[in-house]
């Protein structure tokens, strides 16, 4: 029996699943689109649960049945951050895109006083809302309790491919890889490691954070699309026919 690799493209504005053969042919794709959310001028957001929605949808479309697949690759949109309940899995706030611009006087702030040189030794980073950092941040400063909540340890945060992860292994596993860590602001490149001081300047508790672990490891495996299916590839780029591959 022939087996697959199904890759997951979680996108900036679909979310889209290919079926691929062992040859890295394509046998299946699936695609839909979600809706964008602009609340304010320069203000990007997804609701994500129509992300989580969409590419259940699209795997459940591209597998078709298919009996055989070996592995999962996950690539999403980077930076877009979630901040979710450590019991109920739900959101406690729209994911902020990267393109958002809501924190910016942040990081003007930041930069005045000085600090970006060093976040940028560390980060290999800008000090900018582009980041995930302060959008974490923002979410906490401004959802009633948040903040308390994630410093008791209720709340989890990371980038698209975490929340995914979370969801697919029904919250058995919390991790991202290195190439979305990477684009946080929170990541310290030489370490290899989530920063401390970078985390308690930028109002971001490390215990939210996700293990970091390397673009081809063991990222649980889900059960939920009709058999045990491993997910062991995960890269922060719009690149799903190189991830499928490389699985």
């Amino acid at each position: 029996m022939e087996q697959y690799i199904l890759a997951l493209d979680q996108g900036t504005t679909s979310s889209r699943a290919i079926l691929f053969n062992k040859k890295g042919q394509i046998q299946s794709v699936a695609q839909k689109e979600f809706r964008q959310i602009f609340p304010k001028s320069g203000w990007v957001e997804h609701d994500p649960e129509a992300i989580w929605e969409t590419t259940l949808s699209t795997c459940k479309t591209a597998l078709d049945g298919t009996g055989d697949v070996a592995a999962i690759g996950i690539t999403n949109q980077r930076e877009t951050v979630v901040v979710w309940d450590k019991s109920t899995g739900k959101p406690i706030y729209n994911a902020i895109v990267w393109q958002d611009r809501r924190t910016s006087e942040t990081c003007a702030a930041l930069k005045e006083a000085g600090h970006e040189a060093e976040i940028t030794a560390r980060t290999g980073l800008l000090l900018d809302p582009y980041f995930s950092a302060t959008k974490i941040a923002w979410i906490l400063d401004n959802v009633e309790g948040a903040r308390t909540r994630a410093e008791a340890g209720e709340l989890l945060a990371g980038t698209i491919d975490s929340f995914l992860i979370w969801r697919l292994t029904g919250g058995k596993v919390h991790a991202t890889d290195a190439t979305n860590a990477a684009r946080t602001l929170l990541y310290n490149i030489h370490d290899g490691r989530w920063d401390p001081e970078i985390c308690d300047l930028l109002g971001v508790p490390a215990a939210m954070l996700p293990q970091v672990l390397d673009c081809a490891a063991d990222f649980g495996t889900p059960d939920i699309l009709g058999a045990p299916i491993p997910v062991l590839g995960v890269a922060g780029d719009q690149q799903a026919a190189t991830i499928g591959q490389a699985c």
